[in-house]
């Protein structure tokens, strides 16, 4: 009964809360309509959004939030013919929501994909696509960002016409800030590093994770309770659901995300748990333009894929579940535009709400609850 009480209470305060200001962060690629990042207002009731601020700054293809909510800090997708891959950061206003730019650094590599900020808040992860390297930079008190600390070099190749070279497409911390998990589309390997949060460096663990020939691992993501894990795999479509302890991932389970005799083109993206825990969700593109639905097995943290829904528009790169776990928001690059979801939170399920937020080529989505 205490513990029901207080699931109740924690509901009730998130309900208040949820009349608080939620701020929603969309980066963007700016090579058609979009500037830079824009920031909006989102009511948790009603799936509106509404625009307060934007910053410029070049493809801002991903997106991280500094522990404290003071900080953003922006990949620039740029390659060596652009000047090279950088790294912005801005302070951010939890009170206006406003942007302010404080300064960039260099990537150390080409068309930078993924940043993460550790959980102390003194440093960023980055990992570049094209150059197979990922990037330790210190961030100062202001916010402010420092040169590179650490540079890890990827090597090998594939099967695919894509893996002719490391691809790091993910950098993502454990739950307790110890070690990194670096998926790498170009090798078909998860990378497994230690990492020093007091000094910024990373040191290569005893084990790497070697994935199917082919399959392309992309994004990577843990269970709320922190026993597992799970990877997408863009190439094939896939997802494998891993058991974590200490550090260490067991494969124990690989599903499709593709619907049954799916034979179109296809990239599977983003993946996303529900903050419940009991739903995943991934996306697919091109020919299929799709989210796929998973329940969740509460016992062993094994996938039942349970439906499909369109993304009603084109090239769901990444998308995001809002901080009520009410709506789920899809970015569809090619579409130019944020297609708003409520979700059913007993089945998992997905409806159109009809709401639209028009952004050029949105790519990521990132949110603050001050």
């Amino acid at each position: 009964m205490k513990r029901i009480a207080a699931l109740l209470l924690s509901g009730l305060a998130f309900s208040a809360g949820a009349q608080k200001t939620v701020y929603l962060l969309a980066g963007t690629y700016t090579t058609g309509k979009s500037k830079g990042i824009s920031v909006y207002r989102f009511n948790t009731q009603n799936g509106q959004a509404t625009l307060v601020d934007s910053a410029i700054t070049a493809n801002p293809s991903y997106l991280a939030v500094s522990p404290n909510k003071q900080y953003v800090y922006a990949v620039n997708e740029l390659g060596n013919n652009e000047g090279g891959g950088k790294v912005t950061a801005f302070r951010f206003t939890t009170s206006t929501g406003h942007l302010e730019r404080l300064n960039e650094q260099s990537s150390m590599g080409e068309h930078p994909c993924y940043i993460t900020v550790d959980k102390t808040g003194r440093w960023v992860i980055v990992g570049n696509y094209s150059s197979g390297t990922l990037t330790v930079l210190p961030v100062a008190a202001s916010g402010e960002l420092g040169k590179a600390t650490d540079v890890v070099q990827h090597k090998g190749s594939s099967v695919h016409p894509r893996q002719e070279g490391p691809h790091v497409h993910a950098t993502v911390l454990s739950p307790n800030n110890k070690f990194l998990y670096v998926p790498d589309l170009g090798i078909d390997k998860l990378m497994i590093y230690s990492f020093n949060d007091a000094t910024g460096q990373l040191s290569p663990k005893d084990t790497t994770l070697k994935l199917a020939a082919g399959s392309g691992p992309r994004h990577f993501i843990f269970h709320p309770n922190g026993r597992w894990a799970y990877l997408v795999q863009e190439l094939k479509g896939t997802v494998t659901m891993f058991r974590y302890m200490n550090g260490d991932l067991q494969p124990a389970q690989v599903i499709s995300a593709l619907p049954t005799g799916f034979k179109k083109p296809f990239t599977a993206a983003d993946i996303h748990v529900s903050a419940d825990g009991r739903f995943l969700y991934t996306s697919l593109r091109d020919s299929a333009n799709l989210l796929t639905v998973f329940r969740i097995n509460p016992a062993n943290g094994s996938l039942a894929r349970t439906g499909h829904q369109s993304a009603l528009g084109k090239t769901p790169r990444n998308f995001n579940l809002d901080p009520s776990g009410n709506y789920l928001l899809a970015a569809n690059q090619n579409s130019d535009e944020i297609v708003v979801f409520r979700v059913n939170k007993k089945t998992g399920g997905l409806q159109d709400t009809g709401r639209r937020i028009a952004v050029g080529n949105p790519v990521c989505i990132k949110w603050i609850v001050p």
